[in-house]
């Protein structure tokens, strides 16, 4: 079984790729928006925050990293049980 469902490069994008990187080709559109945001702090991303104390993803490559899929998926629980808590 092929893992296509993985990746998706949208290179059409205007604004591909939104984050610097060194090998564009390999850089996974698929969670666009990451989807461990939500997660603050444990999010596990490089992430840093500005002096108003917004949380800055520019410098995070994770969701956009093609071997992550998985490690991103596995967290989905920890978003529903953040979900729970509102």
């Amino acid at each position: 079984m092929t893992c296509n469902y993985k990746f998706f490069s949208h290179t059409a994008c205007e604004y591909f790729p939104c984050h610097k990187t060194a090998d564009a080709a390999d850089f996974n559109c698929l969670f666009c928006y990451c989807p461990l945001y939500a997660l603050g702090e444990d999010c596990g991303g490089d992430f840093s925050y500005t002096q108003k104390g917004v949380k800055d993803c520019s410098a995070c490559l994770l969701p956009h990293r093609r071997e992550n899929y998985d490690a991103i998926n596995a967290r989905f629980a920890a978003l529903a049980a953040l979900a729970k808590k509102k």
